[in-house]
């Protein structure tokens, strides 16, 4: 019931959920438990405290797991600003939270601009401005003739503004561009509009897929033998690194990214092990690859030696992409001498 609630919540609020969660187990890689933990796990941190700052934290429903990973934010003082809300209610405004215990002037700078509040009496208390330069905002919008709400609004408005007008010593122009970017979408996500996605509406189940089929995906794991892509099934397919590109591919990370849009074609599907070989080869870099080269195998051999290039034309028996033969290494230059040698 616990796992069902949290999934529940993740799509409510994801980031607020997640971050209960040890970073270590939301999966980070595969050579996770081969690194230093002490230094993974404030890498981890680090990052999780990056994104928090970035999309920032609603004030009145952050829990404490929240709120600690705030800039400038402690355990202690975490608390203490949920058991102030829980006590007078919600925050109507950033400086209300100078009422807190052990919130002192520093702490304050450090925190507000990441910190929101939906519906507040000051329209830029929910953005990521910060007190600081809400004289700037209120002198923009004097200006011309308008109000908060409107200069926030209307996207002609905020053209009309004279930037240099408001640079001073402490104000530069970096921070004039960023406050003009964060009026044009307030609030707490970040992100830009969303493109719309389908699976192949015919594809439902590992039965469904026939091979040589051409379907949509979306990549979810980059690893150093292949790529996992999810295209609607239960089942993630695995695009083996030699089948990436009609090219040669050394590192998949050069070739796709993750969350990564895909076309694929269905090579082979073993329903019995759940396993998915797919291809994002154009329709002659399939024929050359072979049906079921490194199908599902994470070891990346599949049948026939996955890793070997296709036979070039002209190429002899047995040399075909072989280049450690075609041209040896130092040592083993060296051995062949002394084969030669004994054999005199």
């Amino acid at each position: 019931m616990r796992g069902a609630v949290s999934i529940g919540r993740r799509l409510l609020d994801p980031l607020s959920e997640l971050v209960k969660i040890d970073p270590k187990s939301i999966g980070v890689g595969q050579y996770q438990h081969d690194v230093n933990q002490v230094k993974l796990k404030e890498e981890l941190d680090r990052v999780v405290e990056s994104c928090v700052n970035h999309v920032g934290v609603d004030l009145n429903t952050a829990s404490k797991h929240l709120l600690t990973y705030v800039s400038g934010l402690s355990a202690g003082l975490a608390k203490n600003i949920v058991e102030y809300r829980a006590k007078n209610g919600a925050f109507t405004s950033r400086e209300e939270l100078k009422k807190v215990s052990l919130m002192g002037p520093k702490t304050f700078e450090q925190c507000a601009g990441f910190l929101r509040i939906r519906d507040a009496l000051n329209p830029l208390d929910n953005s990521a401005v910060h007190p600081e330069t809400y004289s700037v905002v209120e002198a923009m919008a004097k200006d011309l003739n308008c109000s908060m709400p409107d200069l926030i609004g209307k996207g002609d408005l905020r053209k009309q503004v004279n930037r240099k007008k408001y640079i001073s010593e402490t104000v530069g122009e970096f921070t004039i561009d960023d406050i003009l970017k964060e009026l044009e979408k307030p609030g707490r996500d970040p992100r830009s509009t969303i493109e719309e996605f389908r699976f192949e509406e015919t594809v439902k189940t590992m039965e469904d897929l026939k091979q040589g089929m051409t379907v949509p995906g979306i990549v979810t794991n980059i690893t150093n033998f292949g790529v996992f892509v999810d295209i609607g099934v239960k089942q993630d397919g695995l695009v083996h690194i030699s089948q990436l590109s009609n090219t040669y591919v050394s590192d998949p990370n050069t070739v796709v990214k993750l969350q990564q849009k895909v076309m694929v074609t269905v090579m082979e599907v073993d329903v019995a092990r759940k396993r998915i070989s797919l291809s994002m080869k154009g329709a002659g870099g399939q024929a050359a690859g072979g049906k079921g080269q490194g199908a599902g195998r994470p070891d990346g051999k599949g049948q026939g030696g996955a890793q070997r290039e296709p036979s070039r034309p002209g190429a002899g028996p047995g040399k075909a992409g072989n280049k450690k033969e075609e041209t040896p290494d130092s040592f083993q230059a060296k051995l062949l001498e002394l084969k030669k040698k004994f054999k005199d």
